[in-house]
């Protein structure tokens, strides 16, 4: 349970051994910067699409999401875009801005 591994990584300093950064591995869900907003545009240039329908095509493109994060980060991202003038909305479809 890591107990004392604070005055065994202090002794080894003192001893000058060098002791590599180490990292948590990352979530299986996470996504790289733009990655999400790049599936977006991908989905939308086929023409105008339903919430459901970019969904699917996420879930198409990275199946270990789970469906309740996914919708979480698209709505964000859609939201983003539409702020920026990048997608538009017409009742319950989303397209590219002209």
């Amino acid at each position: 349970k890591l107990d004392g591994l604070e005055h065994v990584e202090a002794l080894l300093t003192t001893r000058g051994v060098h002791m590599p950064a180490v990292f948590p591995a990352k979530k299986a869900d996470v996504a790289y910067r733009g990655q999400v907003r790049a599936m977006l545009c991908e989905a939308l240039r086929n023409g105008p699409k339903t919430r459901a329908e970019i969904l699917e095509h996420i879930a198409q493109k990275r199946p270990e999401l789970p469906a309740k994060v996914a919708y979480a980060r698209a709505d964000r991202v859609m939201w983003k875009m539409r702020k920026a003038g990048l997608v538009e909305r017409e009742g319950r479809v989303w397209r590219l801005a002209p």
